[in-house]
């Protein structure tokens, strides 16, 4: 590992040649053949409940549809990272997602903590971090919205909100399939089918993915230290499948009825978490070469899963109802119900050491009901509703390791021997230990924390067109919330020891508990001025508020007894002070969005670990974020769209005593700069054949993988900064009814890492985590539509 190279711009020459300017990827309301026009359609969002143009509304909005995201290769989740400012997607696995937005990370695992991003999945709150992955398949577009925005999408939304909307079916017979084929043995199918008559419409979409592991893991290979166990697949490996059938029932021409379900499961290989200290047999310590991750030979009996790896399911359904009462006045019912469970089990030291294995079995359900009516009349629009939201979650963690490895990979037997030599042998002692009594020790325990919250609320947003210049916007939302905490660890004595080996204090099984009622007022202030025909500033004032938190643990009392260890983290409070400009120019071929914000934090929530590996939250004190975004997206020529984006955050915690070690610290996975630029190519050949193609360019300056800002055990726990091209070239049909194109992502295939520290950093032993390296296929797709 290197140390973090200082950056003082993106602006590198590789930027500059690709930059044209800076933006948003081209958007939600373009038409399929709008990049044939010299000019852009309109942009359409709901982000304020209701259907706007984007210079329309007063807040920071980066927005685009399903078909931009296809033709710039966009199929996961991390990739909106890279053409969208200020977001920061980190997807080290689908049960392990980090969002950041403007800085600010939301990615707890723990049910006790709450989401600072609201997502929203066809209208409905998912931000539990466990369930709050999906597949990026048949979308209608997605929404990336910047600030606080508790009254239109809830208490989570505390520094901004992710909406995705996924397609509705048609009356129209339609149907498409995309195939793709590439390195790592890749292999893609996806695709719908819709059709349908004046009363009900259906649409089945689908997806299927497969590719094989990037990091080779020799774990049971000839040579290996274990090559009579279990042979351990290859690290970061995926298998995912995703059915979506969805009706539409349209009964009068005044109601419409929408019901979705989703399903999905994953069967991916695992994380690789390369350790940084101990080199596999015959290897070296670099994230970039081969592991030698066994795991636990107790794996299937402690863990129940026999391979290293992820194991998920997830269960989602919406009904969604909107009556139109009258021309100016619309009700709306939404119905929501989500489940997930997920088994992940993790090898946290990274090495052949049976040293640090853990799982996390993640189990959840929430249920949401909301109603909303909106009016819109000529000078008054608004909207006001009540909501419920109920959630019960569940996060076991049981661990396994060999006692004397632990013990001596810990230092704790003085026997003058590292965890491992030279040739890659793992130091297991137990048979000195014990004067040939046993060759092995097994050791096993578990934790689990509970958390079960519910939330009652009721908003009123509305806006007021004072003159034709002048708009302003107000929004109140009140929150009632009940939460309820619980923990419980099954931690044994050690043989060697007579004492725990986790510095967990166990409660036999038992379930602590905890609960507590709040409440809060979330206000927005939004003004919005038409300079002209073409151009609109904007100013808001919003509060967002992160739930209160109660830590619930275990602890002994001055007797001896174990206790419950209760801790309340009050609730985080931002509030956000914002202005930007938006508009077009040379005859709407060009638009552009500038904004420039200041967001204020007290009890600034942070997550750490403790010495047993364990995540719980904190209270960092006051904390302080400003920063600026920019985006523009242009028409060139007819059939050649460009765009560019940049942002700057400057995020710290304050720099004050009262705010314990991490003072001055920036926030984890905060890059201060993020720029993107790209190019859309559709431009015919010949009457009936058209060259399709995209490139893209994305920058992040360096970033720090935990709050300390520190190396650990003398390796830097950071990324330096990093640069990525990807690109897409091929042919269509004139009316785009089929399409044959090669892609590569990471085109210069730059190795660089996607998180560090990990469990292993709290023993000592940082892990870490590679980013993908290139990826190259062709993908072939043909669409029919009858009409």
């Amino acid at each position: 590992m290197h140390g973090v190279k200082p950056v003082n711009s993106p602006f590198t020459p590789s930027l500059i040649a690709l930059a044209v300017g800076l933006s948003s990827p081209l958007v939600l309301a373009e038409t399929q053949d709008a990049t044939n026009t010299d000019s852009f359609e309109k942009i359409v969002v709901t982000t304020q409940k209701r259907v706007q143009q984007i210079n329309d509304v007063p807040v920071t909005i980066s927005a685009w549809n399903g078909d931009t995201l296809n033709q710039l290769g966009i199929s996961e989740l991390d990739g909106l990272s890279d053409i969208t400012p200020g977001l920061v997607i980190q997807e080290q696995s689908p049960n392990n997602p980090g969002y950041v937005i403007r800085g600010i990370t939301s990615d707890s695992g723990s049910a006790q903590a709450a989401p600072r991003v609201s997502m929203y999945y066809n209208g409905v709150d998912i931000s539990r971090s466990r369930g709050s992955y999906f597949e990026m398949f048949d979308l209608e577009r997605v929404e990336v919205v910047k600030g606080p925005q508790a009254t239109l999408f809830g208490t989570a939304a505390s520094i901004g909100a992710l909406s995705v909307t996924t397609n509705k079916p048609q009356q129209d017979l339609a149907a498409k399939l995309s195939v793709s084929s590439g390195n790592y043995n890749s292999k893609t199918a996806e695709g719908f089918i819709t059709g349908g008559n004046d009363l009900v419409q259906g649409r089945l979409a689908f997806l299927y993915r497969d590719r094989d592991g990037f990091i080779k893991n020799i774990a049971g290979d000839a040579g290996s230290q274990s090559e009579d166990g279990y042979k351990q697949q290859d690290m970061q490996g995926i298998n995912r499948i995703a059915i979506r059938p969805s009706l539409r029932i349209t009964p009068t021409s005044q109601l419409t009825i929408d019901l979705v379900y989703d399903y999905e499961k994953n069967d991916d290989t695992g994380t690789a978490f390369k350790n940084g200290l101990l080199a596999p047999t015959g290897g070296d310590t670099s994230p970039f070469s081969y592991v030698e991750m066994s795991g636990s030979p107790y794996s299937e009996e402690v863990f129940g899963k026999k391979d290293l790896g992820i194991e998920r399911e997830l269960h989602d359904w919406n009904l969604t109802a909107e009556w139109q009462l009258s021309d100016q006045l619309t009700l709306t019912s939404i119905t929501g119900y989500r489940d997930f469970d997920a088994l992940e089990v993790f090898d946290a030291d990274g090495s052949q050491a049976w040293f640090l294995e853990f799982a996390e079995q993640a189990t959840g359900d929430q249920t949401s009901q909301e109603f909303r009516l909106t009016y819109q009349g000529e000078a008054v629009t608004y909207l006001a509703g009540i909501n419920y939201f109920s959630e019960s979650a569940k996060t076991r963690v049981p661990f396994s390791t060999e006692e004397s490895i632990y013990l001596n990979c810990l230092g704790y037997l003085g026997s003058g021997l590292g965890c491992t030599n030279a040739d890659g042998s793992v130091n297991q002692l137990s048979y000195y230990l014990t004067s040939g009594y046993a060759s092995e020790i097994p050791y096993t325990a578990e934790y689990t924390n509970y958390g079960d919250n519910s939330s009652y609320s009721a908003f009123v947003d509305g806006s007021w067109q004072v003159n034709k210049q002048l708009e302003l916007t107000a929004g109140l939302r009140y929150l009632k919330e009940d939460k309820q905490s619980g923990y419980s660890s099954i931690v044994p004595d050690s043989v060697l020891t007579r004492g725990a080996l986790l510095p967990i204090v166990s409660t036999d099984g038992e379930i602590f508990e905890s609960d507590a009622d709040f409440s809060a007022w979330l206000p927005r202030f939004n003004l919005l001025y038409r300079l002209n025909d073409n151009t609109n500033i904007y100013a808001t004032i919003s509060k967002g508020r992160r739930s209160a938190v109660i830590d619930v643990s275990a602890t002994q009392d001055s007797n001896g007894a174990v206790v419950a260890d209760i801790t309340p983290v009050p609730a985080e409070i931002v509030w956000n002070y914002e202005a930007g400009i938006k508009g077009d120019a040379l005859e709407k071929k060009l638009s552009y969005s500038l904004a420039v914000y200041y967001m204020d934090y007290s009890n600034f929530q942070v997550t750490l670990q403790d010495d047993s590996g364990s995540y719980y939250t904190a209270n960092a004190g006051s904390a302080t974020n400003m920063g600026l975004e920019a985006e523009v997206k242009a028409s060139l020529l007819p059939g050649l769209n460009a765009f560019a984006n940049l942002a700057y955050i400057d995020a710290t915690i304050d720099d004050d005593s009262s705010n314990g070690t991490l003072a001055g610290n920036r926030f984890r996975l905060q890059p201060e700069w993020t720029a993107a630029a790209g190019l859309m190519l559709d431009q015919p050949l010949t009457a009936s054949l058209n060259l399709t193609g995209s490139l893209q360019y994305s920058f992040r300056s360096d970033v720090f993988f935990e709050e300390d800002n520190a190396p650990i055990s003398g390796l830097d726990i950071a990324q330096p900064s990093l640069a990525l091209v990807n690109a897409k070239l091929g042919l269509a049909g004139s009316d785009n009814d089929w399409r044959v194109s090669l892609y590569v992502n990471n085109l210069f295939d730059k190795e660089y890492l996607v998180d560090a520290g990990n469990t292993g950093g709290s023993f000592g032993y940082p892990t870490f985590v590679r980013g993908a390296p290139r990826f190259w296929g062709i993908e072939l797709s043909g669409e029919f539509n009858a009409f």
